[in-house]
C-alpha cells in the first residue's frame, strides 16, 4: 500500500476498539466466530498501515476484563485466535522490526499456553524499533489504576507525593505515551474501560464500519478529521 506524507498532525499513539465483530457475522447469518475470525484477520494488515502512516505507538483492544463474562464457546475461541495470533503472525511482525507489548494482566483465568506464547512473542520482538504495539488483552482502565495503586503503595510511597505522574510511572506501559487518537469501530459511541488514566486528553472517532470491513480508506479518514482537529489540553487558542 502507498505510505502517505508524515506530519506533525498525524497522532503519535493511536488506539483501537476493535468493535462490530458480533454483528458483522450476524449480518451475514453467521455465528459470531466467523465475525471474530475475520477481525483477528484484520490485526497485522491494520498494524502495517498504521506504521506506513507514521503512527508509532498502536494500542489494539483485543480482549477486556469483562469478556470473560461472555459465553465459555466465545471466551474458548478468542482464546484459541489469539494463539493462532502468536503462533502465525508474531514472526512476520518481528521481521518487520515491529515490539509488541502487552497491556493487562495475565492471571490464572488466562491458559498457561497462551501466557507462554504472548512471553515469547514480547521477548522475542523486545528489540524492535520500528513500531510499538501494544496488546490489550484481559485488559480493563480501571483495573490498571487499581493495579497501579497497589504497586504504589507496595513502594512505600507516602500518600502526601502521589502525583499525577507517579500514577502513570506504575502502569502498565510508562514507556508508551498517552495516546492523541482512539478510534472505536461499528459506531458505539462508549470508551469501555480502555486506557481509562491514559487517554484524558485524547481525541476519540467512532467511524459506523464495523471492525471486520475496516479499510484503508476508513483509516485515512479517521486520520484526516484528526489532523483538522485543534487540540488545547485545557487551554485556550493563542491570538
Amino acid at each position: 500500500m502507498p505510505k502517505v506524507e508524515t506530519t506533525n498532525k498525524i497522532p503519535r499513539h493511536m488506539g483501537i476498539i476493535l468493535d462490530g465483530n458480533g454483528r458483522w457475522a450476524k449480518a451475514r447469518g453467521l455465528d459470531r466466530m466467523a465475525g471474530h475470525r475475520e477481525g483477528f484477520m484484520l490485526l497485522k494488515p491494520v498494524i502495517l498501515a498504521c506504521r506506513a502512516r507514521g503512527i508509532q505507538y498502536l494500542t489494539l483492544y483485543a480482549f477486556s476484563t469483562e469478556n470473560w463474562n461472555r459465553p465459555q464457546a466465545e471466551v474458548d475461541g478468542l482464546m484459541e485466535m489469539m494463539a493462532f495470533f502468536f503462533d502465525h503472525e508474531v514472526a512476520e511482525l518481528h521481521a518487520e522490526n515491529i515490539r509488541l507489548l502487552h497491556a493487562g494482566k495475565l492471571d490464572e483465568k488466562v491458559p498457561e499456553t497462551l501466557k507462554v506464547k504472548m512471553r515469547n512473542a514480547l521477548a522475542l520482538t523486545k528489540d524492535n524499533t520500528s513500531m510499538t504495539v501494544i496488546l490489550g488483552f484481559n485488559y480493563g482502565g480501571r483495573d490498571e489504576i487499581v493495579r497501579a495503586v497497589r504497586k504504589i503503595i507496595a513502594a512505600g510511597i507516602k500518600a502526601e507525593d502521589i502525583t499525577d505522574a507517579t500514577i502513570s510511572a506504575y502502569l502498565d506501559n510508562p514507556e508508551v505515551p498517552d495516546p492523541d487518537l482512539i478510534l472505536r469501530t461499528s459506531g458505539e459511541q462508549r470508551t469501555s474501560n480502555f486506557l481509562t488514566w491514559e487517554s484524558a486528553y485524547s481525541e476519540w472517532a467512532f467511524p459506523k464500519t464495523l471492525w471486520p470491513d475496516f479499510t484503508d480508506e476508513v483509516l485515512d479518514q479517521v486520520l484526516a478529521d484528526y489532523a483538522n482537529r485543534e487540540r488545547r489540553f485545557g487551554g485556550v487558542t493563542p491570538k
